[in-house]
């Protein structure tokens, strides 16, 4: 099997698409552990900690329950995805090619692209946060929320950009590197914060904890929540285990470090958000991001430092995927290109809740629409790979203008009849009480889609193409 991608392991393009780089499994450097750090850091972050906070609205036992269940399926799926840049060594969104067609493969990659500099916008805005606290103890300068405070969260969104740039700036040896440092830093501070939490307010009291009832969150719009943040990895996984010369890297460690990095940070932020409900006897979900529950708690300058760091381990993440999905959509940028230019739109999207919303609502906005886009993308791409092409794509085929992945005029009209039907399912059963209230859309709207791709491509005799050549 190395043998077969080390033979492909070549950069292919053409003049109208852009080059697909396969790494040679003798230049794979990504360990286990690497691996393992990264996911770890993708999700050892503020996003995480306030998916945490939004889900503790359903009480603690429901809330944890689903956060359970959603994170060993999504993340089984990204061990899965996994697989494929590790037999590859292709970046994710260049194999959607195979499935959505040359030109397709555009719809996933402009998902991708919208959907990690939205993630990278949330991450910098909940920094920023942090930063306009750190102000405010230094300085003396308003919190933002209170009369002037804008102007510290605006410095602090600066401040996070140059430090994007310099986390992006060798690509993927910077993210690397970042993730390396990073992860012993979350494991310190992650301690401390669960100490100060269980110091503050007991598990029982956690644990018999309920929000109001206008404030409520239902099972399945906590599935629907936590599903929409973990898929979004699952789109990118192609894009790091490329790097690994190891399976279980790829596999084993990518499962692993993502739910160890969910379960620690959701869950430091679902106890954090109940315990400051519970010793000011008041639960806003607009104060449920780390910045603000630190400062309650009393953490101080220390604990905001480790949440900016935190955030910068995981928006290099990000930005890595939204450059790559850049990349396959035009062939005129390399990724270093491509990855200033997404830092510098993340910058400017950060802006949005500051004033044309609050963060809460365009945070449940943007979650909605991912959840929606993205389950049926990734049941296109893994039914196609693994039970459509028998996991052999011809990987000189994925730039061949009229190839083998060229379908219609450069388009796999089944799959993109399929993700819309899916889109379409997904909105549908969001409207079935029974179904939105308990178990949530989204898996149920994937299934749907990957039945309607696999009996369509039957149907169209378009399933197979010559095996590749080993």
């Amino acid at each position: 099997m190395a043998q077969e991608v080390k033979t492909a392991a070549t950069t292919h393009a053409t003049p109208a698409f852009g080059r697909v780089e396969s790494i040679p499994m003798a230049h794979r450097r990504m360990s286990n552990w690497d691996l393992f750090a990264t996911w770890i850091g993708a999700n050892a972050n503020n996003g995480t900690w306030y998916i945490g906070g939004v889900i503790a609205a359903c009480g603690f036992v429901t809330a944890s329950t689903t956060l359970v269940i959603v994170g060993l399926i999504s993340y089984a799926l990204l061990a899965v995805a996994s697989y494929m840049g590790y037999r590859t060594g292709v970046p994710a969104m260049a194999l959607t090619r195979a499935s959505f067609g040359l030109r397709g493969s555009f719809i996933p990659s402009a998902i991708n692209v919208i959907q990690f500099i939205g993630w990278a916008a949330v991450n910098t805005f909940i920094a920023a946060t942090s930063i306009s606290y750190i102000f405010g103890e230094l300085f003396g300068w308003p919190l933002y929320g209170k009369p002037g405070g804008t102007f510290g969260l605006i410095v602090g969104i600066l401040i996070m950009s140059v430090l994007h740039l310099l986390s992006i700036s060798l690509g993927e040896k910077s993210v690397r590197l970042i993730e390396r440092i990073g992860i012993i830093l979350v494991v310190v501070f992650v301690l401390w914060e669960s100490v100060v939490v269980f110091q503050t307010v007991s598990f029982h009291e956690i644990l018999a904890w309920r929000a109001p009832a206008n404030l409520r969150m239902s099972s399945g719009v906590a599935a629907d929540t936590l599903a929409a943040f973990n898929l979004a990895w699952v789109t990118a996984a192609s894009d790091f285990s490329r790097f690994t010369a190891k399976k279980s890297a790829a596999t084993t460690a990518s499962f692993l470090g993502a739910n160890f990095g969910l379960f620690w940070f959701a869950f430091i932020g679902l106890f954090a958000t109940i315990g400051t409900a519970v010793s000011l006897n008041h639960f806003d979900p607009n104060n449920s991001d780390p910045s603000t529950v630190a400062a309650k708690l009393g953490l101080g300058v220390i604990a905001l430092l480790v949440i900016v760091l935190t955030s910068t381990t995981a928006n290099a993440v990000n930005l890595m995927s939204a450059g790559s999905a850049l990349t396959n959509m035009t062939h005129r940028l390399s990724l270093n290109v491509s990855l200033w230019i997404v830092t510098i739109t993340a910058t400017l999207v950060t802006f949005i809740p500051v004033y044309l919303a609050s963060f809460l609502d365009v945070f449940e906005t943007f979650l909605d629409g991912i959840g929606m886009f993205l389950g049926p993308e990734i049941a296109i791409f893994l039914v196609d790979y693994f039970f459509l092409k028998g996991k052999q794509y011809r990987l000189p085929e994925l730039t061949k203008v009229r190839g083998a992945y060229w379908y219609s005029h450069g388009i796999n009209w089944v799959a993109v009849a399929s993700w819309v039907l899916g889109v379409v399912a997904y909105w549908g059963l969001k409207q079935v009480a029974v179904i939105a209230t308990t178990v949530g859309a989204t898996f149920i709207a994937m299934v749907i889609t990957a039945v309607i791709y696999w009996i369509g491509m039957r149907v169209t005799r378009e399933k197979t193409v010559a095996p590749a050549v080993k």
